[in-house]
Formats: C-alpha cells, structure tokens, sequence
C-alpha cells in the first residue's frame, strides 16, 4: 500500500459519514465488530500549552517548502492541444491578496485497538499527508497554509452512538480547536482566513465555527468556509453556524458544501442516517433541505454544464498521480441537496455503492475550487 496516490488509499474515508455507505455491503453487526472498538475510552491527556508551537505537528505549514503536501501543483492532461476548443485555464492568474488556509484532514486512521490514533501513528500520518496533498491543494495560491495532526477519533466512532465515541470525537476536535488557535495567532491579523475540510474534518471544522467563530470579531475575517463530505442542514445546523451559503460566486464571509453522487443515484444510506441525526439545534433534521452549494458556479442550489468544469483531478492507472481534465463533469443540485454530476465519470476503484463519489468531492472540481477561492478571497474586505 506504500507509496500509492491518494485515491486508493482515499477509500477509507468513505467510512467517516456515520458508516451509512459501509452498510451497502456488510451488516450493521458486521460494521461494527470489525471496526469499532471493544475497550474502554482511554482520556487523552491534554496537550501542552505550546505544542503546535512544534513544526512537526502540522502536515502542512509555512516554511515547509517543497515537502508541503499542500503546495503541489498538478498537471493538466498532455493530450490537450486543440487550444481552440479548450475550455478556458482558471480566471485566477493574478494572485489575489494575502489570506492563511485551516485544512483540517479526513479520516486517516481504522484501528480499533483504540479510540483515537496516536500522534506517532506513522500509517495514520503517512495517509493524512496523502490527503492533503489531494484535497488542501486547491487552495495553494494562499500565502499561508496550516493543516494539523490531530489525534483522531477512528472510524469506527462514527458507527456506534457509545458515550466512548462521542467522548473519542471531542478528543479530537479539542486538539483540532488548540491547533486553530496557534493558526490564528500566528497569522497577519489584517488577512483573511479561510476555512476548510473534509468528512471527519468538516465535523471538527463546523463545531469550530460554532464555538470560536460564530458571533466574535474574528467571524469578519472569514472569507469563505468549505465543509465538504457532511451533510449540513439548512433548518437545523446552519442557523448555529453564523454564516449564510454562499449564493454567488463573489460573496464573501459565506459557507460551501456537497456530497457529489454519480447518476442513477441511490443516496438512500447516507438519508437514512441523516434522517435520524440530531441538528446542532438540538432537533431531528429528519427530512431537512441539506446545503447544497455548487462547485461550478460557486452558487447554491444551482446547475453548471460540463463546460465550465476548468479541471477534475483525475488518478493516473497506477494510482501513483494525478492529471487535470477540463470539461470531465457537469453538476446539478437537487432538490434533496444533493449534487448531481451526471453520468458516472472513470476516476478509479474507490466509487462507493450506490455511485457515491464522497471520496472525489474535491478531486471532481479541483480546478474551479481554485478559482472559487481566489474571487472570494480578492472580493473580501476588511469589516469596518
């Protein structure tokens, strides 16, 4: 498994969403006894004061130079020549202002030996550094980017209700919460952050947003939010959040999310476990609308033709890299908040059942990510 791309390895993070597409293919009993684990909850102690004072703790940081994940750059494909019909290269050429990135990565970590990996887990930190590579990319023309380690809760937390899963969750997301506030210390304060994540990442990213963000000055300072990969509710999460979606390409101080499904779509086992999840208001979200921004026109509820797709990410046979495809998909939200990119693109083995493409929801739109950000970012002002 040493040494692969991200997309094979990527796989595993499917599991993150409460284990609801896991169910496709084993029992609820089998899921768990596999991967949830049997001891007890082990209380992490709490880190020092000053530990992401520590270089190593981050995956991604300034002055990392070459080794940072997060500033690779990939290549469009070689057969591209007919320039004449191509579709335009990103608008974003001209680099905008400076702003700092939090990426806060997906799940890296299966064990059930424990309820959350390690800091030393060397296989966690080996996948975690893959998935920024993939997934923090987009954001690249930023002057700064921050992605932490973190002490994870694994995947297996996600598929039991357990007071030891909830208490593994917000080990997590307090070393995710001590990470962000070394970044914000660190960062010009006069530069506009942005905010962004993946699965278990976009969990930790929204209670953040929640507990440290919403209603303080430093909400201002937000240019946009990406909490990709978990379904958010329009009715009972986003009022807690603070920020509206993001409506139009240029708006600034707004939130984007999608979970991209492939046509004939059968999301049913990701509605299921939504259905019966409890909203950051404290109520079922039931039959709620989930937020639905698109990738391709930076607006919400939308639908964008293949055309303006400027370059999906696409694996190498091999899953050794990755090339950039203009024009690959198209896509569409529909009335559930799902978004739709028509029929089911060839990116590798890590399609899930029901033509779920969790694990591509960045790769898809890689190119017009980058392009999101950049407007966002040059159209954002500082509040007076």
């Amino acid at each position: 498994m040493a040494r692969k791309f991200l997309y094979f390895i990527a796989f595993l993070i499917v599991l993150v969403i409460a284990g609801a597409f896991v169910l496709n293919i084993w029992s609820k009993e089998l899921t768990r006894l596999a991967f949830v684990p049997s001891g007890r909850f082990v209380e992490q102690s709490p880190l020092a004061s000053n530990a992401y004072q520590d270089p190593a703790m981050w995956l991604s940081r300034p002055g990392m130079g070459v080794s940072d994940p997060a500033r690779w750059q990939p290549a469009f494909e070689e057969a591209e020549t007919d320039q004449s019909t191509a579709t335009p290269a990103p608008a974003d050429e001209a680099e905008p202002r400076d702003f700092a990135v939090f990426f806060v990565h997906p799940t890296s970590f299966l064990d059930r030996d424990r309820w959350n990996a390690s800091l030393d887990d060397a296989e966690a930190n080996r996948v975690a550094n893959v998935y920024v590579k993939g997934m923090a990319s987009p954001f690249n023309q930023a002057s700064e980017i921050w992605a932490p380690r973190y002490r994870q809760a694994t995947f297996g937390a996600f598929l039991t209700d357990s007071a030891e899963a909830t208490k593994a969750i917000d080990a997590a997301y307090r070393d995710v919460r001590d990470a962000f506030r070394v970044f914000l210390a660190s960062v010009d304060p006069d530069d506009p952050i942005v905010l962004a994540g993946h699965s278990q990442g976009s969990l930790h990213l929204l209670r953040l947003i929640r507990e440290e963000v919403n209603g303080k000055p430093l909400a201002g300072r937000v240019a946009a939010v990406y909490a990709v990969g978990w379904p958010i509710s329009l009715e009972n999460d986003l009022p807690s959040l603070g920020l509206p979606p993001c409506a139009s390409a240029d708006q600034t101080g707004c939130m984007m999310s999608w979970s991209s499904y492939a046509e004939p779509a059968d999301p049913e086992p990701l509605l299921e476990t939504y259905r019966e999840s409890i909203g950051f208001d404290g109520q079922p979200r039931g039959d709620s609308a989930i937020l639905c921004t698109n990738p391709l026109t930076g607006a919400v509820r939308d639908e964008g033709t293949a055309d303006l797709n400027l370059g999906t990410l696409v694996p190498h046979e091999g899953l050794e890299n990755g090339t950039l495809v203009r024009g690959l998909v198209p896509a569409r939200c529909d009335e559930r908040g799902l978004l739709l990119i028509g029929d089911p693109p060839e990116m590798g083995n890590a399609v899930l059942p029901g033509n779920n493409y969790h694990v591509y929801d960045i790769p898809l739109f890689w190119s017009n990510l980058r392009a999101d950000v950049g407007r966002r970012v040059s159209a954002w002002t500082m509040p007076r």
